[in-house]
């Protein structure tokens, strides 16, 4: 029964006082003294007991190797690739890095290991089964706006390590959580001012390094104490709904950038081949003026020394002029002029040598080639009485 139920025997409170009156501090702590002394005293008396009959100096040694192996209990280890965050009653106190450290043992300071060394990553419109590998699309997160008003269905891996342990446990309650929102957010701004067909073609890597520079700012605004690795676009297509008509569009536009290559591929085999065929005609303008001018030239060259010729005699000069006009005018003329004089001898001209000769001439002048002195058809003399035996021979 309870000590102060009625019926107790003397009516003893719990420190031996009858009546309910209350116990005297001086005498309590003498009965405590008493009680206990002999586990603090550590006589050499064999007579000194605890109250359970066990030595008191076999209490104290157990009691010192208690304390000695609580003391124990603050070596910790730090592994590579993680920090130590030592909190005293939980508030911070200090970090460790890797190696063998102590602290004040539990219930008194304790520490947080954080990795800081692994790659972690979070998902952005998709989620990866971590047993099956497979992916399955999360539409409240992957379908965004883009600026020119077109639904886009986005996904992105942000991968991401911890670089402040203190900050990563203490600034924000849910670190992780925090990073997957800004995230969401820097991906949602960055879409809404980049055009549709800009995301799916050209400026994907540049798209992707504006959302990491939007998010790593945002995150060391807040303090967070993590630092991002990359920012992965993994797939970026119209909605299900529209993919049909969009490939239309797309195999379009394919179209339209093949036939602009092969207008570039065209002009870039004809522009050459005209810029050569510009610079033959130009250089054979500049033959052909080059060939004139020496012509000309020379054609006046000989003009002056000719000039200069009559000057010195011009009887001689005007006769060597007429014959050689003549024989110029003469080349060609199938008529044959001889001289007459009063000797016995016979001229024998050969027609058939000279009409094959004209013949050739005329070939020569059509094709260009000039005629030569050897084209000239010979006129032979011969004597008189050969050809008066051939005549008596023929009778």
């Amino acid at each position: 029964m309870a000590w102060n139920e009625p019926g107790n025997s003397g009516d003893r409170d719990p420190w031996g006082n009858r009546d309910g009156a209350p116990p005297d501090l001086d005498e309590v702590l003498g009965n405590l003294k008493k009680k206990f002394g002999g586990v603090f005293k550590g006589g050499s008396g064999s007579d000194q007991q605890t109250p359970a009959g066990v030595p008191g100096s076999v209490v104290f040694i157990g009691l010192i190797v208690l304390f000695i192996g609580w003391l124990l209990t603050g070596f910790y280890r730090i592994t590579e690739g993680y920090q130590g965050v030592v909190l005293r009653f939980g508030e911070f106190q200090t970090t460790a890095n890797p190696g063998l450290h102590w602290h004040i043992p539990r219930p008194i300071e304790k520490v947080e290991k954080v990795d800081i060394g692994r790659l972690r990553a979070v998902e952005i419109g998709y989620r990866e089964n971590q047993r099956s590998g497979q992916l399955s699309s999360v539409p409240f997160e992957s379908l965004m706006l883009t600026q020119d008003e077109n639904i886009i269905d986005i996904k992105f891996a942000v991968q991401y390590q911890v670089n402040d342990a203190r900050a990563f446990l203490f600034n924000v309650r849910d670190p992780e959580g925090t990073l997957q929102q800004v995230a969401e957010s820097a991906i949602r701004q960055q879409v809404g001012q980049t055009p549709m067909d800009s995301i799916l073609s050209r400026n994907r890597n540049q798209v992707s390094v504006a959302i990491f520079e939007t998010m790593q700012e945002v995150l060391d605004r807040y303090e967070i104490g993590l630092r991002l690795s990359s920012v992965n676009m993994q797939d970026a297509q119209p909605p299900e709904q529209v993919q049909a008509s969009f490939a239309d569009a797309v195999k379009a536009r394919e179209d339209k950038q093949r036939l602009i290559n092969e207008a570039e591929a065209y002009r870039n085999d004809i522009l050459p081949r005209a810029n050569g065929e510009a610079a033959r005609i130009l250089a054979d303008a500049d033959a052909y003026r080059a060939t004139l001018m020496a012509r000309a030239n020379g054609v006046a060259q000989r003009f002056t020394a000719l000039r200069e010729a009559y000057a010195e005699a011009p009887d001689v000069t005007r006769k060597r002029l007429y014959l050689e006009t003549m024989e110029e005018v003469l080349a060609a003329n199938r008529k044959v002029m001889i001289e007459g004089d009063a000797s016995n001898n016979l001229l024998y001209l050969p027609l058939d040598r000279m009409v094959n000769e004209f013949g050739n001439r005329s070939t020569g002048e059509l094709s260009g080639e000039p005629a030569t002195s050897s084209s000239r058809v010979p006129v032979e003399q011969v004597d008189s009485r050969s050809v008066r035996r051939g005549r008596e021979s023929r009778l």
